[in-house]
C-alpha cells in the first residue's frame, strides 16, 4: 500500500510532456486503484478562474510556472493520482512536494509520438518561450522529467492498458502498492 511516514496513503504524481497522456492514463489508473483523480492544470484554471493560455499571456511562461509550482505545491491529498502540467518540472519547490506525498511516474513518450498528438500547442496551454520549437522544448524537459521520476514508463506504441499494468507492476516491484 502506498504509504506515507504519517501513516497517510500515498499518492502517485505523473509527469511528462504535453501529449503524453497524463490525464487520460491517471484517470483510468485512479478508477482502477479506487483513488480520486487530480488534474494539477483544471486546479490551477479553477484558482485563477482563467484558461492556462490566458494565464501564460498574462504572466508570461515564467511567471506561470511560478503559479504552477505554488498550486503543486500546496495539493494536499491522499489516495490520489495527481496529473501535472507539462511543464510541472521547472517548479522545484512544487516538484519537491509531489515527491513527498506521492511516487511520481514519468510518461516517457518519443518527440515523434508527441509532435503526431499535439494540436496548437498554445491553445493547450504549452509553455514555449519566444523562437522555441517542440524538439527544444522536448530537449530541455527530459533531463528534468528523469531527474524527479521514481519510475519511468516507455509510452509508444502501447494501449492505456498496458501502460496502466506497467505502473501497477512498477508500484509493487518498488513496494509502493501492496
Amino acid at each position: 500500500m502506498l504509504t506515507l511516514d504519517n501513516g497517510q496513503m500515498k499518492n502517485i504524481v505523473l509527469i511528462g510532456m504535453p501529449g503524453a497522456g497524463k490525464s487520460t492514463v491517471g484517470v483510468v489508473l485512479a478508477k482502477r486503484l479506487g483513488y480520486t483523480f487530480v488534474d494539477s492544470d483544471l486546479v490551477i484554471q479553477e484558482k485563477y478562474g482563467k484558461l492556462l493560455h490566458e494565464l501564460i499571456s498574462e504572466h508570461g511562461v515564467e511567471g506561470f510556472w511560478e503559479l504552477e509550482s505554488a498550486v503543486n505545491a500546496s495539493l494536499s491529498c491522499t489516495r490520489a493520482v495527481i496529473a501535472t502540467g507539462g511543464s510541472a518540472v521547472y517548479g522545484q519547490a512544487g516538484m519537491e512536494h509531489l515527491r513527498a506525498i506521492g511516487t511520481v511516474v514519468y510518461l516517457k513518450l518519443s518527440l515523434a509520438e508527441i509532435a503526431e498528438r499535439l494540436g496548437d500547442l498554445n491553445e493547450r496551454g504549452v509553455t514555449l518561450r519566444e523562437g522555441q520549437e517542440l524538439s527544444d522544448l522536448y530537449e530541455e524537459r527530459i533531463p528534468l522529467y528523469e531527474k524527479y521520476a521514481h519510475m519511468i514508463v516507455e509510452c509508444d506504441h502501447k494501449s492505456i492498458r498496458e501502460l496502466i499494468r506497467e505502473i501497477e507492476a512498477g508500484l509493487e516491484e518498488s513496494g509502493d502498492n501492496e
